[in-house]
């Protein structure tokens, strides 16, 4: 194929020349971006999340030792799984012995990443979100004994919800997500320059909607002035939410709150 059809064919594809900033962590980029490049889009990735460590293994690693005692783990993001996964392989336990316990994934992503530890998933709500969690848990979990393995800073729906329906709920630190500070200079370079601007802005979770806002001060304009011409994607209804509680619009939102969701919901968009 000539130069020229190959030109011709990129610019028929449905998001060809349009300026996509990604926010998530480095490590978690790739299928959102990957995706966004075969429809023709600019990719920029600027990390608003970087996931560290959190502040003590203890109680993770004790309930990880004790995990016997549980009836079910939820898991609400693939860096919770992650995070397992090391601490088990740190403490020379074998995944397996999570096979006694029925696991719950927040979506299919978390799913994948659990069956990747050889590990089945009992539950999946059908919309992936921690209400939906809890709807589907409704019934099963009375009198039983809950564990929950998440970021440092998250909604406390899942325990709340849970223990008003009978179950007991232990909640233990996995990781945590911090400002990546050093990413400031270059997303207020990206967000100053005419050429650079993106079209687009993708937001992934609650965490990096409010870290984006963190990072965006050192622009020298009003967040608001700063937006200007930029539309706002978010991946479901409480990344939604966190930026209308931010005074920030959401332009798109996809209908399954997944990666490839959230690139249909900008490709439809963009028609």
């Amino acid at each position: 194929m000539s130069s020229s059809s190959q030109g011709s064919a990129a610019q028929k594809r449905p998001l060809a020349g349009l300026r996509i900033l990604v926010g998530r962590a480095r490590h978690q980029a790739s299928q959102l971006s990957a995706g966004l490049k075969a429809l023709g889009a600019v990719v920029i990735e600027i990390p608003f999340i970087e996931i560290r460590p959190p502040g003590s293994y203890k109680p993770l690693d004790s309930a990880l030792k004790n995990i016997a005692q549980y009836d079910w783990l939820i898991l609400t993001s693939v860096n919770g799984v992650n995070a397992i996964g090391a601490r088990l392989k740190r403490l020379n336990i074998n995944p397996s012995v999570l096979k006694r316990v029925k696991i719950a994934a927040i979506g299919p992503a978390t799913r994948e990443q659990i069956e990747s530890l050889g590990l089945k998933v009992a539950l999946v709500p059908k919309k992936y979100v921690a209400e939906s969690v809890v709807e589907s848990l409704r019934g099963k979990v009375e009198g039983k004994c809950v564990l929950l393995a998440r970021a440092k800073v998250a909604r406390d729906v899942i325990p709340r919800e849970l223990r008003k329906l009978g179950a007991k709920v232990d909640v233990v630190e996995a990781y945590q997500t911090v400002v990546p500070q050093s990413c400031a200079r270059r997303l207020q370079i990206v967000m100053s320059s005419v050429k650079e601007k993106p079209d687009v802005i993708c937001f992934t979770s609650s965490s990096a909607v409010k870290n984006f806002v963190e990072l965006i001060k050192s622009c020298p304009a009003p967040i608001q002035d700063v937006l200007i011409g930029i539309k706002l994607a978010s991946i479901g209804p409480v990344t939604s939410a966190s930026l209308r509680e931010l005074v920030l619009p959401v332009h798109i939102e996809a209908r399954q709150y997944t990666i490839p969701g959230l690139i249909r919901a900008i490709k439809a968009r963009k028609r």
